[in-house]
């Protein structure tokens, strides 16, 4: 029990670095973006390419990824954000939804179907482990991820409360309209806070690819466990994302322990009831927007 306590946590910390990024930007734009799975996907294909045509090893090729995905959000931000935003909340939503195939069917085609990993360029760290006292075993990389997502969680919240521009991306995410009569540019605001935010996600992608193997359409996981991350933290929140990750995590690891497929099971379990907690709290009325939602979400999906 000692040690799917200790694992659960440590998995937290991987789902804290994935949602990490999905949570900035719905503090700071109040956008969700679907596309944020698909782009985590693509930085680990980016740094997969690196490793394997050029003997780039991952962690010095985050050093080319990391600014290039920079500058992907920064043009996101300003040529497709920007102007959906200005059709409604909703738009955003489905721009990023059509992003996300667009991204996954590219991969499709560049790549082929073959699952891809960064594991055999890492060394041993894939799967090397300390032993603690009681016979567990704790995997380094797991370690590695959970200092990552404090450090990550850590340094934005110090950059929002004690730099300018932090506390200009603040105060743009409270009143935009407002914050341009004291010359605040918010265009630029929001395209820097899309930057960090795929930074984040390139960080995400490198360890997607480092602890696991991935393919042109693994985004989708990877979003739902970020958004339920997310959501069990408290969307917006950052220390709460990693909360709400450790939470994700150990729900996972117990409920792996009682069936076994208890692992999805109990992770969406714990999420579905913080959920219906939260909807609870506003009423019916927003019961009702999310079953609207839903069902024209299903309405897309459906063939005809």
């Amino acid at each position: 029990m000692i040690n799917s306590l200790i694992q659960g946590i440590l998995l937290g910390g991987y789902y804290a670095v994935i949602a990490c990024g999905l949570s900035f930007m719905f503090s700071v734009m109040r956008i969700i973006n679907l596309a944020h799975g698909s782009l985590a996907v693509a930085a680990a294909y980016g740094l997969w390419l690196l490793a394997a045509k050029a003997g780039i090893p991952p962690f010095a090729g985050l050093l080319i990824v990391l600014p290039v995905m920079a500058v992907i959000g920064w043009l996101l931000q300003r040529f497709i954000l920007e102007r959906s935003a200005r059709g409604g909340t909703l738009l955003p939503i489905l721009t990023t939804f059509g992003l996300s195939i667009v991204i996954d069917n590219l991969l499709f085609e560049q790549f082929g179907a073959d699952t891809r990993s960064l594991a055999p360029f890492i060394g041993n760290l894939s799967y090397a482990s300390w032993q603690l006292p009681g016979n567990i075993f704790v995997g380094k990389l797991a370690v590695m991820m959970m200092v990552t997502a404090i450090l990550l969680l850590g340094a934005l919240q110090f950059f929002l409360s004690r730099f300018a521009l932090g506390r200009a991306i603040r105060a743009t995410a409270e009143d935009p309209d407002t914050t341009g009569l004291v010359g605040i540019d918010a265009r630029r605001v929001n395209a820097v806070a899309t930057a960090i935010t795929m930074v984040t996600i390139g960080i995400a992608g490198a360890f997607l690819g480092m602890r696991a193997t991935f393919s042109p359409y693994a985004g989708g996981p990877q979003l739902l466990f970020a958004f339920e991350a997310a959501v069990i933290g408290g969307a917006g929140s950052l220390w709460g994302t990693l909360a709400g990750g450790i939470i994700l995590g150990l729900a996972q690891s117990l409920g792996a322990q009682l069936h076994p497929q208890g692992f999805l099971i109990g992770g969406h379990a714990v999420f579905l009831l913080v959920l219906f907690v939260r909807l609870s709290r506003f009423g019916m009325p927003q019961l009702d927007k999310l079953g609207a939602f839903l069902n024209f979400r299903a309405r897309l999906r459906s063939p005809t």
